[in-house]
């Protein structure tokens, strides 16, 4: 049984010896595997970074556009009841083109008749150019968006650094398999030691919320194109000719349905500013927090490769 024992206690350290690397060898395998990766986490925090100004500008120009559309809601409720005024002043006989077309006019320039055309014309005029504004800023928006959408699609931790990141985790598993036996050994482990206390962080990090959080950004800029299409679209339709009827107004044949229409249509774009600009601000939020997830690993990686060098 004795026999026995030592035949073991022998043969333990050949098998030990097959398992583990020698340290010199384990150092080299952990320097090929770790260094370099915190080149490419920088690119990737930088892209995060530029992500998160773009969609914040998206914001803005999203909140500009709903503040613009509500101002604009404004101008034509005020418009509308000046119109109305000049309708019930319309005397009863005058019916036709001609007979409406000179009370209208008269409405314009006769003092009797207050300031109420004047004001009615400068109403329409400023709702006309918040259309317009509220168009560009949502063009901005959609724009940005689709940038946004662009650039989080693209910055992510491909299969090339996600396989390098596991490499380099297994290599310092190994370089501390590799540390414990050197120092049975009685070698000098003060190098090996430091290099693995500052390579260990990689056990802890979590590079998949690198990922999702850069997913998250991607699909709320793609919803914030989407509505940015649709509300720039709809926008520009608000402010056309056929859908603002003016020349009707100047007419008197305005009908409350045809300004219920252009209400509508109004309303209906400052609801999609406002949906693009939420998806602009989720998405801001996402590349804000990847960029907090980068710098994570970032920090693991950079302390790494700094003892590696």
């Amino acid at each position: 049984m004795k026999k026995l024992l030592y035949i073991v206690a022998m043969l333990s350290p050949i098998v030990a010896s097959a398992e583990t690397l020698e340290l010199d060898d384990a150092l080299r395998a952990t320097y090929s595997a770790c260094v370099g990766i915190d080149e490419n986490l920088s690119d990737l925090k930088k892209m995060a970074g530029i992500n998160t100004a773009v969609t914040a500008v998206g914001t803005g120009l999203g909140a500009g556009a709903l503040t613009v559309g509500i101002i604009k809601a404004n101008k034509d409720s005020q418009a509308r009841v000046k119109y109305d005024n000049y309708m019930q002043k319309k005397p009863a006989q005058v019916q036709d083109k001609v007979g409406t077309d000179a009370f209208f006019t008269a409405w314009e320039q006769d003092p009797n008749y207050g300031t109420g055309a004047v004001e009615y014309k400068e109403l329409r005029q400023q709702s006309k150019t918040l259309g317009n504004w509220r168009t560009g800023l949502m063009a901005g928006n959609t724009a940005t968006n689709i940038a946004g959408a662009i650039i989080a699609g693209n910055n992510k931790v491909d299969a090339d650094l996600d396989t390098q990141i596991k490499n380099c985790r297994a290599a310092v598993q190994n370089l501390k398999t590799s540390i414990a036996r050197a120092r049975i050994e009685g070698a000098d482990i003060t190098e090996a030691t430091d290099i693995f206390n500052a390579c260990s962080g990689y056990e802890t990090v979590d590079v998949s919320k690198i990922n999702t959080r850069g997913r998250g950004a991607m699909i709320s800029s793609i919803i914030g194109a989407t509505t940015g299409v649709a509300g720039t679209a709809t926008s520009a339709v608000a402010n056309t000719k056929n859908v603002r009827k003016d020349e009707s107004a100047k007419q008197g044949t305005k009908k409350d349905s045809d300004w219920d229409k252009e209400k509508n249509i109004n309303t209906a774009a400052n609801v999609l500013a406002g949906a693009s600009t939420a998806a602009s601000g989720v998405a801001t939020v996402f590349n804000a927090t990847q960029i907090s997830a980068i710098k994570k690993v970032a920090d693991v990686a950079s302390k790494c490769t700094g003892v590696l060098k």
